[in-house]
């Protein structure tokens, strides 16, 4: 073991953010680049696109949840997380460099069809995501002591892979998505190997809390429904954004009298630039913002008021946003929803349920998530055969208006409501 990691100082809370940041990092590339690649590139359909991105979510069904468990009972390669940080690291960094290069895979491959390779190539990527971001989120708990400790290891963590992510939104937005994904490449492969050779897993793992072992807490199953179910169409409005947010931009904001390489720059320009603004107020909210407001009036109060928040930006976008401007200002507001989405509802959740089966609560709270993005798919369908593609935002708003009217169903957990204060994460899958 280093002495770094002895002493837990900042150098090593930042190389074990890295792999977390690694997957961040691989998400935004997805998010950025590939609804904007395959229609722009490779002439896909909207509804075509929506078929590709709903790869993602059947990985992440099976992925975060059967690879968390797993790595709790395997050992080799020197550790238990290590493995699957590794793989995943590789496999992502591989499927991002094949990103833009589809139809010469289909070509060597000798299948003519470019959705079916867009779907494996995809489903891949996002497999990969998936078997890397449970093990590194875990490798901090496991490398770092409860209590402040532990605390400091994860604020690095969102800190770091919250700082990549933006940058990688104004790479796409500043210079272009085809940089991004080579800069991405290298930042997703070196991220995810090299810190691992300078951390020391332990081979036993120790459940503490505050020096006693954890005791049986009751499970509140009924609450917890209300949360799945509240947490899923903010979901679902995040998800149908994420993927056919190009179709609204191509209609609504690029200039239409130029040739088709300028409004593929265009449309990539103005995606990347939406959803750095979103990420830079999703990165900085939380702790300056959320955490003060969720102490004064609770978790759940706060939670409802960001949702409904977003709910009134997607309708305002449906209405206001002809120029890129307006949009990117009222992407602004989105990120204020955005930023409870990542935040908030993991710390909600885990009052609820025992403590002792904390990693199966967490694989079904995963499913609140990629359960939706699944849904999205028929948003595409419903796009196809809309005159105006600003029919995205109204299905948007209406699911984050569902998403707040649920929340007020949530009671607050009145014991730790004097000192709540949200823990980010990034977006499960």
């Amino acid at each position: 073991m280093l002495d770094m990691q002895r002493r837990l100082t900042p150098a090593f809370n930042a190389i074990i953010s890295l792999p977390s940041t690694a997957m961040g990092f691989a998400l935004c590339i997805q998010i950025s680049a590939l609804s904007w690649l395959l229609s722009t590139k490779y002439h896909l359909d909207i509804h075509e696109i929506g078929i590709v991105w709903a790869a993602g979510p059947l990985a992440g069904i099976l992925g975060q949840v059967i690879i968390g468990l797993i790595s709790d009972k395997v050992w080799f390669w020197g550790g238990r997380r290590r493995p699957f940080i590794v793989v995943g690291g590789v496999l992502a960094a591989l499927m991002v460099f094949l990103l833009p290069r589809i139809d010469q895979v289909a070509s060597l491959l000798g299948i003519g069809n470019l959705l079916v390779v867009a779907v494996i190539v995809a489903l891949t990527l996002d497999l990969s995501i998936n078997i890397g971001f449970n093990p590194t989120r875990a490798l901090i708990a496991d490398v770092t002591p409860e209590g402040d400790a532990r605390t400091r290891g994860f604020t690095w963590m969102q800190t770091i892979s919250g700082f990549f992510g933006v940058l990688a939104y104004l790479i796409g937005a500043f210079i272009d998505n085809y940089a991004l994904i080579s800069i991405g490449v290298v930042v997703v492969l070196a991220f995810s190997v090299l810190p691992m050779w300078f951390v020391t897993e332990p081979r036993a793992l120790r459940i503490e809390n505050q020096g006693e072992a954890i005791v049986a807490t009751p499970t509140e199953w009924g609450q917890l429904w209300r949360i799945y179910f509240a947490h899923g169409f903010a979901w679902l409005g995040v998800q149908s954004m994420f993927v056919y947010i190009i179709a609204f931009i191509q209609q609504h904001i690029v200039v239409r009298d130029v040739a088709p390489a300028s409004i593929a720059a265009q449309s990539g320009h103005v995606i990347a630039i939406s959803f750095a603004v979103m990420n830079v107020v999703g990165f900085v909210l939380p702790a300056l913002v959320l955490a003060p407001v969720a102490r004064r009036i609770g978790r759940v109060r706060t939670q409802v008021a960001c949702m409904a928040i977003m709910a009134a930006a997607y309708f305002a976008i449906a209405t206001m946003a002809t120029t890129p401007h307006r949009l990117y200002a009222l992407m602004a507001l989105v990120g204020i929803g955005w930023s409870a989405v990542v935040s908030l509802p993991f710390a909600i959740m885990s009052e609820k349920v025992d403590k002792r089966r904390m990693g199966f609560f967490m694989g079904m709270f995963n499913l609140s998530v990629v359960l939706p993005q699944l849904l999205s798919t028929g948003v595409g369908y419903v796009m196809r055969d809309a005159a105006d593609t600003n029919v995205l935002f109204y299905i948007c708003g209406a699911c984050l208006a569902v998403s707040a009217l649920l929340w007020c169903l949530v009671k607050e957990n009145k014991a730790v409501l004097a000192d709540a204060a949200p823990a980010r994460l990034a977006p499960a899958h």
